[in-house]
């Protein structure tokens, strides 16, 4: 990783029928967040001139049809296709499911090669993304194949984290996916992503219980007794501060998440829907655990105001400047690790 003053941030498009393009745009109306960083939008100069356009936009684009045509402090369209997209604002189209994945392996590719440095992901539809080379549930699964990690979903609102042991699995089948070698590897995870990315010298993490009441000693589930707890207890024995597992449905409303700096949900909902209702408008979603750095807005293609200028781009924002700060943070801490490392091979 190499320090850069202004950092270049790679945007994967999204579906174009969605709010993506509307907050993207939203986004770097504001100049100033130039001064910092470099966005390079891939999709293509005839899809951004119609954004553009719809949304009356004054933001000057730099199209560019290589990843070295890049000019620092400008918005720089990245074309990925050349053919004229009919956008149809609200409506679910497998057509721009293709255009969203085309922008997002382009994107990934890039990330990959070094040639931006983040990459923002604008919402997808899960659903009309779906085909033969494309068969992942979401853009988290898709990045753990293609990068190098155990990855991670972690939801980010200031001081507030969210992460989840399981993350687009079915309800029926959570218990069954965890197991104390799952547990262990995302308390791993997590606890090295608050040391590297958010610079937490002794993260105190909290985690929630698998099931109501965290089984009630077995009245209502054993895992909680026969996974759960064994394995916090081992981690606990190896110095990390991990607490739990806590009862669910009275963790964030007891303001008990304040106490910690990250908390592990069993699964999605168990964790998003305290996550959304705290922070919603202005969460991240970080996947954590990857060599490369990738963050989205906490919202989704939200097709019911497309197009309607109504979108709110606060959670967009969010996402960049969260990807900027993480990318210094682990500058930062790769240089005290050398540093470290050179001080003790004087020593020695």
């Amino acid at each position: 990783m190499k320090k850069t003053e202004n950092i270049i941030v790679g945007i994967s498009i999204g579906d174009l029928n969605g709010i993506g393009g509307e907050v993207i745009l939203k986004t770097f109306e504001d100049s100033r967040i130039l001064e910092f960083c470099t966005p390079v939008i891939f999709a293509s100069s005839k899809v951004m001139a119609f954004l553009k356009n719809h949304f009356k936009s004054t933001i000057n684009f730099n199209d560019i049809n290589h990843i070295n045509q890049i000019v620092f402090g400008r918005v720089n369209v990245l074309n990925c296709w050349n053919e004229p997209v009919q956008i149809e604002f609200g409506k679910e189209d497998i057509n721009m499911g293709e255009y969203a994945i085309k922008s997002l392996q382009e994107a990934t590719k890039a990330l990959k090669q070094n040639t931006i440095n983040v990459l923002v992901t604008a919402p997808i539809n899960k659903h009309n993304v779906q085909s033969k080379d494309f068969k992942f549930p979401g853009h988290t699964d898709y990045l753990a194949q293609q990068l190098d990690g155990d990855s991670l979903m972690l939801m980010v609102a200031e001081k507030l984290r969210v992460g989840l042991l399981t993350d687009h699995v079915p309800v029926k089948d959570i218990a069954v996916k965890i197991s104390a070698d799952l547990i262990e590897k995302k308390i791993n995870t997590i606890y090295q992503t608050l040391l590297k990315d958010f610079k937490i010298i002794r993260p105190k993490i909290a985690v929630l219980g698998i099931n109501p009441h965290t089984g009630d000693h077995g009245v209502i589930g054993n895992e909680d007794d026969e996974i759960m707890r064994p394995t916090l207890k081992k981690i606990k024995e190896q110095g990390k501060l991990v607490y739990g597992p806590y009862a669910a449905d009275s963790f964030f409303g007891s303001n008990n998440y304040k106490n910690f700096d990250a908390i592990i949900a069993s699964y999605h909902d168990q964790g998003l829907i305290p996550f959304k209702t705290l922070s919603f408008g202005q969460g991240v979603n970080f996947t954590a655990g990857l060599n490369k750095i990738r963050t989205s807005p906490d919202h989704g293609t939200a097709y019911e105001i497309a197009g309607k200028g109504l979108a709110d781009e606060g959670s967009f924002k969010e996402a960049v400047f969260t990807a900027i700060q993480i990318f210094n943070n682990r500058f930062d801490y790769e240089q005290l690790i050398s540093n470290s490392l050179k001080h003790t091979e004087k020593k020695l």
